[in-house]
């Protein structure tokens, strides 16, 4: 195998597949990507045996076609350490070693056999339907904050992606909650679609959305039983779905918050972050005192000390409650405009927050003892 790639496309590949491969794998095969030249066009593949990530590279020169795997964190290492305006060039020497040169640079990097690579079927079409990129991305964006971490509830461990229906409109809905707070976000579809109410993994997510924030244009989506398939122009995500069954999130939502507080959206968010700076881990409960349009936010650590802050707010009711300050900040940082509107009930009750910028958008975050 002798093929000549571009610094920057290679490096970009090999950019994407960095976030697949798992650094301490028990088996060596998974530390290294599918190198494959044919067709005048090179095939990157990395995985994980949950996620597979292949790029298709067709800006390449092949002098003699092949395939081999070789370690996925070395060679990113040495690729983006060239000169991005210079071309790479590869041979195949033997079965165990590939030699990388450019300019006056030469490396020899250990292989393993391409038949060793654990590959899978990626030529699914179930359910196919297309969605743009910048939907799908502000989709998962307005829900990743709220994914749980606690691994004992896998079912939580993800989005939940399902089609909701409202006012004879159909929406592709997303939602996350690790049960302290939830995030609910959808996105109109313009086509009648079949999709399975699915979990999609956390580290599929993060995935998919770095492809995302690189890619502008339709985004194929298929599903055949237990995977999903995200198609990007020459990308494709394929990645395992987590088996489970996410909880009644409608139930929760509250539906009899009247005690409506308006207010500006920056002063808000840094407000809260200054204040909780008391707290380290920004774990200590953010106390909101309200009343008379005046908002007065503190924070009471034992160990490093106390902070306080007022803000003018349209609230024409009395009510003392607190969150963690981490929530707020996640939700704030995610909004779009220039409010924030915060449904309360009780010291007791949940919180219901909108974005009056984004209608397809709203949160959920319960408050904390004293």
């Amino acid at each position: 195998m002798k093929f000549s790639v571009n610094q920057k496309d290679l490096q970009n590949s090999l950019n994407y597949c960095q976030g697949v491969i798992e650094k301490r794998s028990t088996l060596p095969i998974l530390s290294n990507v599918l190198l494959e030249a044919k067709n005048a066009n090179l095939k990157i593949v990395a995985t994980d045996l949950d996620l597979i990530f292949i790029q298709n590279v067709s800006n390449i020169e092949i002098s003699e076609e092949g395939e081999t795997t070789t370690s996925c964190s070395i060679m990113y290492d040495i690729v983006r350490k060239f000169n991005n305006e210079k071309k790479i060039n590869f041979n195949l020497v033997n079965e165990n070693k590939i030699n990388l040169e450019s300019d006056k640079s030469s490396f020899n990097l250990n292989c393993l056999k391409a038949s060793e690579f654990p590959i899978t079927e990626e030529n699914f079409r179930d359910n196919e339907f297309v969605l743009n990129s910048k939907k799908l991305l502000k989709l998962l964006n307005k829900c990743k904050f709220s994914i749980s971490t606690d691994e004992t509830r896998h079912y939580l461990s993800g989005i939940f992606l399902h089609l909701t229906e409202t006012d004879g409109k159909k929406y592709l809905t997303a939602v996350a909650t690790d049960s302290h707070r939830m995030a609910i976000s959808k996105t109109l579809l313009s086509d009648d679609i079949k999709f399975e109410p699915i979990i999609l993994p956390k580290k599929t997510i993060f995935q998919l959305c770095s492809l995302l924030e690189d890619f502008d244009g339709d985004v194929k989506i298929s599903n055949m039983r237990s995977k999903i398939k995200f198609e990007l122009n020459k990308s494709i995500l394929m990645s395992k779905l987590i088996d489970g069954k996410f909880p009644n999130y409608y139930q929760v939502i509250p539906k009899d918050n009247q005690k409506k507080l308006d207010i500006e959206l920056k002063p808000f968010l840094t407000s809260v972050d200054r204040v909780a700076s008391v707290s380290l881990d920004k774990k200590d409960g953010l106390r909101m005192n309200l009343g008379n349009n005046n908002l007065d936010l503190s924070v009471n650590n034992s160990n490093s000390g106390d902070g306080k802050e007022s803000l003018s707010v349209n609230f024409n009711h009395e009510l003392d409650i607190s969150f963690n300050p981490r929530y707020l900040i996640d939700v704030a940082s995610n909004m779009d405009g220039d409010k924030i509107e915060i449904y309360l009930k009780e010291s007791g009750s949940p919180a219901l927050i909108k974005d009056p910028s984004d209608f397809d958008s709203i949160y959920v975050i319960m408050p904390m003892k004293g």
